[in-house]
């Protein structure tokens, strides 16, 4: 299994010294996700987690949009200094958590689960396996994961992937979740390389919520 500490020195410096322009995953308006989430017809009290958010604007535009319940999680602390200091004022409606998504020990359950471009980091079977472990006994309602498609980059930030197509991402969560639709997208960097992306949602079999709640 990768090494937690070195996971951690390497983002914590890309933090540090990269700002947005120079990092590959920088939207200003993070669409595709946004669009998932609406698909859901959620109501503004679902629990929505943003897995490795680090200064993501998601959780900007989802307090614009109402969302009460709003969780960031990412590794690197310096990540959400600078979202939180981005947000102002708004940062204290936010519950923000450092910690490697493998290590992770959620005190709640989550109706969303949002992951765009964590999962595909995880390149050993015990890693996957624990995300699977975490996402099982955490997600009451859905997930929307978003990884590198079969077409995009063979690593990111200097770190080697794992590539995704529908069918690959879909088997990976089907002993508890059910597939509610997949795309492949293209994201353009701000140095104008294009990224292809697939993007799934999934349900959990169990669950009976969250657009009547």
């Amino acid at each position: 299994m990768a090494d937690t500490n070195k996971n951690k020195e390497h983002w914590e410096t890309v933090y540090e010294t990269k700002t947005p322009s120079e990092v590959s995953w920088t939207q200003e308006i993070p669409e595709t996700s946004l669009n998932f989430i609406a698909s859901l017809e959620l109501t503004k009290e679902a629990h929505i987690i943003d897995v490795g958010g680090g200064d993501s604007k998601l959780v900007d535009h989802l307090l614009k949009l109402g969302y009460k319940n709003i969780t960031v999680l990412d590794i690197s602390a310096k990540a959400i200094e600078r979202a939180q200091k981005r947000l102002g004022e708004q940062a204290q409606k936010v519950t923000w958590i450092i910690s490697d998504i493998t290590n992770f020990q959620p005190e709640r359950a989550y109706d969303v689960w949002h992951d765009r471009a964590t999962f595909h980091f995880l390149t050993t079977q015990e890693e996957t396996s624990k995300y699977l472990d975490i996402v099982q006994q955490t997600v009451n309602g859905f997930l929307i994961i978003g990884t590198f498609s079969e077409n995009g980059p063979t690593k990111c930030s200097g770190l080697e992937i794992k590539q995704y197509s529908e069918q690959t991402l879909t088997e990976k969560f089907e002993n508890k979740f059910e597939k509610i639709s997949c795309i492949t997208v293209n994201h353009t960097t701000p140095n104008d390389k294009i990224q292809n992306f697939t993007f799934c949602s999934f349900k959990n079999k169990n669950t009976t919520l969250l657009s009547s709640i």
